[in-house]
C-alpha cells in the first residue's frame, strides 16, 4: 500500500507519550517554546510540532533538549508501558495525553489539585461532563 492509501492514524503513541514529556518538562521549567526552540536551533513552530507530536523527534534533537531542559533522555519515555498499542490500532482520542497537549488542559491539570474542597472538585467534573453532553456519574 502506498502513502496515499494509507488511512490516517495520527501520531504514534510513543511520539505523542515523548511530545507530551518534552512539554511538560519545558513547563516545569518555565521555559517558552522560543526560548527552547532558540537553544536548540529551531523555531518555535518546530518545537510545537515536536510537542503535538505532528512531527518525530531525531535522536540528536532529543538530546539537545534533554540538555537545554537539564534531564536525562530517559525522562522523555517514563510512564511509557510496554503495552502501548502500536501504531494503526484504534486507540480512543479522548486520552490524557489529549488534554495535557492543550493549554486550558496543562493549566486545569496544575490548578484543579489545589481545590481545597472535594465538593467543589466534584461540581467541577459534574459540570464539565455535562457540558460534554456526558450522564452524571453515581455519588458514592
Amino acid at each position: 500500500m502506498d502513502k496515499a492509501e494509507e488511512p490516517d492514524r495520527g501520531p504514534n503513541p510513543i511520539d505523542r507519550h515523548v511530545g507530551l514529556r518534552i512539554r511538560l518538562r519545558r513547563k516545569e521549567l518555565g521555559i517558552s517554546q522560543e526560548r527552547l526552540a532558540e537553544s536548540i536551533g529551531l523555531t518555535f513552530q518546530q518545537v510545537q510540532k515536536y510537542e503535538r507530536a505532528a512531527n518525530r523527534v531525531s535522536a540528536s534533537k532529543l538530546w539537545e533538549m534533554a540538555r537545554a531542559l537539564s534531564t536525562s533522555i530517559s525522562y522523555f519515555y517514563e510512564g511509557l508501558s510496554d503495552d502501548v498499542e502500536p501504531p494503526g490500532s484504534n486507540l480512543p482520542h479522548e486520552t490524557l495525553q489529549d488534554f495535557l497537549l492543550t493549554p486550558e488542559g496543562m493549566e486545569l491539570a496544575a490548578v484543579f489539585p489545589r481545590i481545597p474542597a472535594g465538593r467543589v472538585r466534584r461540581r467541577m467534573l459534574d459540570l464539565a461532563r455535562a457540558m460534554a453532553g456526558e450522564p452524571e456519574t453515581p455519588k458514592d
